[in-house]
């Protein structure tokens, strides 16, 4: 059989879709942005970013982009009915508190055990720096990853041990990628679901790594 890959907008309609209602969550830059736009209806989700906002919306239509309203990948956002502003130490001291349950961060590689890498220095157009990744990775009560789950080379994102330099130790609870959502646990990874046509043995052998199958496991 064949498979289909997920797009960016539907892996993100699958990550917003394991988001549970009330929570308060930091979506990181890049691919995680886009989780904004494909929350439930009927639910309240309440968006962090790291720059000092509070209860971000959608992204603006085309024409309405707003560029003194930006979250912290520099990109326009907008503000829900009852948002807020605060200062930059206040915003770190949630993140850093405990006070956030989810984030969604990318990642060049995440270990079986949970190990997260997700900035490098020293090559063209590379993350300058960690950021607020590392307060995130570890204040948040859980810690989502969103990725490709092979590099353009092929070669797979989630490793046995990571080899870019650690953002935080096992504190990946999930893993979203284009292919498969998988749990990063103290045994190794488990299987959470995959797309239609891709086969169990077939996801091993992309990752290289054992995967404990789940009941049901097709998006």
């Amino acid at each position: 059989m064949t498979y289909t890959r997920r797009s960016k907008e539907q892996l993100a309609q699958r990550v917003a879709r394991d988001i549970h209602d009330g929570a308060y969550v930091n979506l990181g830059i890049g691919m995680p942005t886009l989780v904004a736009n494909h929350l439930p209806q009927g639910i309240e989700v309440v968006l962090h970013s790291e720059n000092g906002i509070l209860g971000m919306g959608p992204a603006p239509a085309q024409g309405q982009e707003d560029y003194d309203l930006i979250n912290a990948g520099k990109q326009p956002v907008t503000l829900l009915p009852g948002g807020s502003y605060f200062h930059h130490a206040d915003s770190f001291a949630m993140m850093r508190g405990g006070h956030l349950d989810i984030c969604v961060l990318g990642a060049f590689q995440v270990s079986a055990s949970g190990d997260l890498a997700n900035w490098h220095t020293g090559e063209k157009d590379a993350i300058p720096a960690v950021g607020g990744a590392m307060d995130l990775a570890i204040g948040a009560k859980q810690t989502w990853v969103m990725m490709d789950l092979l590099t353009k080379q092929g070669q797979s994102k989630v490793v046995e041990r990571c080899t870019y330099p650690l953002t935080g130790i096992a504190c990946v609870k999930r893993i979203y990628s284009d292919l498969a959502t998988l749990e990063c646990t103290p045994r190794g990874l488990k299987l959470i679901d995959m797309v239609d046509g891709l086969a169990h043995a077939e996801l091993e052998q992309l990752v290289g790594l054992p995967i404990a199958a789940a009941t049901g496991d097709r998006t």
